[in-house]
């Protein structure tokens, strides 16, 4: 016996990859709807080797639905989802709106899935930051074995984390290089992102960081220990799909390279590949459609005592948002709307 599972906001780059893998993984699903916005009503969606046609966000009724996962933004999020909560549809929401609720659990589902009991408050779970996502997955394992003290990370993050006009823009601006009077200004940025690297994502606050910034240290704090400490510099690169990350631990105690290579490759959700020889190290390109976070240029660093460094990849449409929503839906059925 399956769910009945809405996808809100199916349309968007996220959405559509959220039924992708819905599909991929088999999710037990005896009923699906796929919703959009008015304006994109009617629009085809593919879901596995069926096509759905998109319903009206705002008219839906979520009565007798399990599970709704949301991709629609913070501020229709604000709208639909205390509304689909209140009829009895669990929410799983890729916005920022409710990661820093106390009563809404924060999941990554290798990292804290007990945390999800706490579900029932409000009806709703929250999915993690696209950039935080994938290096928890990382620290968890290594937090547990050594505890982590502090973090330095700087993210090179693609431009589909900001959508699909945003991709449109890097794609219009990259050709327009190239052909004299098809330069295309900056819209979706502040400044142009082809051949260039921007280190701005988010809002600015008054300390000075980016509010991007500002997510991995609360989140990170949420998930995996409050009281590890957490700094970061958050780029946007010119890349279509895959965020990297260049992360520097210090630990309470020490942590050999060769004990932390073999740590993460039994860790769920890693893949390690890391030979030090050319190319013997994962590149965004080579992480889109995969599930899996990739470490590589694990090593030792020699200015702190107990320090790691390693270079981490992943697809950010994939665990970054939409698996990780679908993961979630996973352990929610297993552990609380259990069927059948």
């Amino acid at each position: 016996m399956g769910y009945k599972v809405v996808v809100a906001g199916a349309t968007g780059n996220v959405g559509r990859e959220m039924l992708n893998i819905l599909a991929e993984r088999e999710f037990p699903v005896d009923e699906i709807a796929a919703l959009a916005s008015r304006k994109s009503l009617g629009t085809e969606c593919s879901f596995g080797d069926r096509t759905l046609k998109t319903q009206d966000l705002d008219t839906f009724d979520f009565t007798g639905w399990d599970m709704a996962l949301f991709a629609i933004g913070s501020d229709a999020t604000k709208k639909y989802a205390p509304k689909a909560a209140a009829a009895g549809c669990v929410v799983i929401d890729n916005s920022s709106l409710y990661r820093y609720d106390p009563d809404v659990p924060l999941i990554v589902p290798e990292v804290n899935p007990d945390a999800i009991e706490g579900y029932a408050k409000k009806n709703i779970i929250a999915n993690p930051n696209c950039s935080t996502a994938q290096m928890v997955v990382v620290l968890k394992p290594l937090h547990d074995r050594a505890k982590i003290r502090r973090v330095v990370v700087s993210t090179y993050q693609s431009v589909s984390g900001s959508g699909k006009e945003a991709m449109d823009e890097l794609w219009l601006q990259t050709k327009g290089m190239y052909v004299p009077g098809q330069e295309v200004a900056p819209k979706v940025y502040p400044k142009q992102i082809a051949f260039n690297v921007i280190p701005h994502i988010d809002v600015f606050m008054e300390d000075g960081t980016t509010k991007e910034e500002w997510k991995m240290v609360a989140e990170t704090k949420k998930i995996v220990d409050k009281a590890i400490k957490v700094t970061a510099t958050c780029v946007r690169v010119p890349v279509f799909v895959g965020h990297s990350e260049s992360i520097n631990i210090e630990f309470e105690d020490f942590l050999d390279e060769d004990e932390a290579r073999d740590i993460l490759r039994e860790a769920p959700g890693c893949m390690v590949i890391d030979k030090r020889e050319d190319g013997g190290y994962i590149t965004p390109v080579e992480c889109v459609g995969d599930y899996a976070t990739y470490i590589s240029r694990i090593r030792q660093d020699g200015t702190i005592e107990n320090g790691l460094n390693m270079w981490v990849v992943s697809d950010n449409l994939r665990k970054g948002a939409a698996l990780n929503a679908v993961q979630i839906a996973e352990l929610l059925g297993r552990r609380c709307l259990k069927k059948g």
